[in-house]
């Protein structure tokens, strides 16, 4: 099976959808500009996030995110283990409010559901330098299964800040690559009702296409597509005693879980 080029997004492949995150074209006049406040003049960006070669903090072994979007609350339980390069980048991309107000681009459930992807951030110019922040790819150690929670990619290395939950058993992502770093262990039925209308990306479909997504942040999204639905927050949830201790979290061995052979 072929993977899918860098500059193509959501190639039909034999047996599914390919999940790719396309480059952004020539940056906007909004893309261009710092942080300091946007058109509307909403608060500016966390400084951190227009520093990633500063957030390489090494994620603990095991760690949960909390997503609160427009839909309801789920939780992602990530284990180091399974994909360590891609663990630390969500966990930084988490610490640091990447994912605040951003929304749920793509989400395919026709012909039978598929995935969701999200990772884009709201705001151009922050988008703008995390695109060459890209990170190499992990062994796939786990499969894409129902719930499993995985970066897009562009290709081989070239990871950055999209990830995807997969809706069903996608195992065929497995041998393109694409190593699961965590599972969705609370709230998939909230994941599972995220608005699915506008279906595949521009131009395969009639979806926002991330390119602009990428150059003009939210703004695009809220006028053209305004029943997508949206990440409020997303947090690092505090350790339980247990994983302070080092004890593996029950259900950290996610039945289920195949191993790539």
């Amino acid at each position: 099976m072929k993977k899918f080029s860098a500059g193509i997004m959501g190639t039909i492949i034999a047996v599914g959808v390919a999940l790719g995150q396309t480059p952004a074209s020539k940056p906007t006049t909004a893309a261009k500009k710092t942080a300091s406040t946007t058109k509307k003049g909403a608060p500016a960006a966390k400084a951190s996030l227009m520093n990633p070669a500063s957030l390489t903090q090494k994620a603990p072994e095991v760690y949960k995110a909390k997503f609160t979007t427009t839909k309801g609350v789920y939780v992602i339980e990530v284990t180091r283990a399974w994909a360590p390069l891609g663990a630390d980048r969500f966990y930084n991309l988490v610490k640091n409010g990447f994912f605040t107000d951003a929304s749920f681009f793509r989400v395919i459930k026709e012909p039978k559901p598929f995935m969701v992807q999200f990772g884009i951030n709201a705001k151009p110019a922050v988008n703008t330098v995390w695109q060459p922040a890209i990170i190499q790819d992990d062994p796939v150690k786990q499969s894409n299964k129902r719930g499993y929670v995985t970066f897009a990619t562009g290709g081989p290395n070239t990871r950055t800040t999209q990830v995807f939950i997969n809706f069903g058993d996608n195992a065929f992502l497995d041998s393109q690559g694409f190593s699961p770093f965590g599972q969705v262990t609370e709230g998939m039925d909230v994941v599972d009702n995220l608005y699915s209308g506008y279906g595949e990306g521009a131009p395969q479909g009639s979806g926002p296409e991330q390119g602009r997504v990428q150059n003009e942040g939210k703004p695009y999204l809220d006028k053209s597509f305004p029943k997508l639905d949206s990440i409020k927050t997303a947090v690092i949830m505090p350790a339980s005693p247990a994983h302070k201790a080092g004890t593996p979290p029950a259900g950290s061995a996610h039945k289920g879980a195949a191993a790539k052979k």
